[in-house]
């Protein structure tokens, strides 16, 4: 009798222990194949790179709701203008990895040589045929600048993706009547402080002066971390004391990206105030932050110009 006890359990635990067996490798089989299709959706994307921020903004839009494109930030967002950027090891592997690399030129990218050569075929210069003044990168910070670099990456795009060609194509529509209302906006606005001199942080604000009828009276940092000497910021100082004292205005600027220091020495020796102006070179990874950017630099110029009359 205990001998037929026995061998019963053996059999219920042989058959549990085969139906669990059955029932591990049928979910271990499943989830594979579900990875497997998983990876082979990921290695079919199209896979862009942008060179830093305000490009990757520009493909976020161009990009929205295609499934099969996958865009990535070479120079992390917080890193701004490239000035000082050198390219890493990482860099360099996702470089090698994307299909399309996306890059402002205009001598942004000076560092970028090897990666030209890696992706010679397959590089979309958002600036190609723009004529810049002076040789100043900054395009993207006038709106016009921005729209032209946005309509080159959608004709770029459209060559290397010919699949998805009218997909960017719709973003572009999309995305150029956004910012075609934004400089509108901000042309209409300006219009009556047409004229007016600003001292900008660095050599950022050329196009954005043109575009909205400033005059740069002096920059106070010709490149980002080269602090002016005694004798430079000395005349820059007097410049404007030189520009109040004829009874004209002028605004000062900092940039948020970067120390005020240098800016609030001007404001004790000239009692101007210190507003700040965005180049729009990093911040929120969204759609709507380049807009969002550029209007509250409209904010920020219609509140320096008002409080300069009181």
């Amino acid at each position: 009798m205990e001998e037929k006890k026995s061998l019963k359990i053996t059999l219920i635990f042989t058959i549990c222990f085969f139906v669990f067996i059955v029932s591990f490798f049928s979910v271990w089989k499943v989830s594979l194949s579900e990875k497997r299709v998983s990876a082979s959706a990921d290695s079919e994307k199209i896979k862009i790179t942008a060179s830093f921020y305000p490009i990757y903004i520009m493909l976020l839009n161009l990009t929205d709701g295609i499934d099969d494109v996958e865009v990535s930030l070479l120079a992390p967002a917080e890193t701004g203008c490239l000035h000082d950027y050198q390219l890493t090891t990482g860099d360099m592997k996702l470089i090698e990895k994307c299909d399309i690399l996306v890059v402002n030129g205009s001598g942004m990218e000076d560092f970028f040589d090897k990666a030209f050569s890696l992706k010679k075929n397959s590089v979309v210069v958002a600036s190609d045929g723009f004529k810049p003044f002076d040789g100043n990168p900054h395009v993207w910070v006038s709106v016009s600048g921005a729209i032209y670099e946005v309509q080159k990456i959608t004709e770029g795009l459209c060559s290397l993706d010919s699949k998805n060609s009218e997909s960017y194509k719709k973003n572009y529509l999309i995305y150029i009547e956004k910012l075609n209302a934004l400089e509108q906006k901000m042309k209409t606005s300006l219009a009556p402080f047409a004229g007016k001199k600003i001292i900008t942080f660095h050599e950022a604000f050329p196009y954005f002066a043109k575009e909205f009828g400033f005059e740069i009276s002096a920059v106070i940092e010709q490149e980002p971390g080269t602090v002016p000497s005694a004798k430079e910021l000395a005349k820059i100082i007097e410049s404007i004391k030189s520009v109040t004292n004829r009874g004209e205005e002028v605004a000062l600027f900092a940039e948020p990206q970067y120390s005020s220091s240098v800016a609030k020495i001007i404001s004790n020796e000239t009692g101007l105030s210190v507003y700040e102006l965005d180049p729009c070179v990093n911040g929120q990874l969204e759609k709507n932050a380049y807009i969002e950017g550029m209007e509250k630099n409209l904010s920020v110029l219609m509140n320096a110009f008002s409080e300069e009359k009181k």
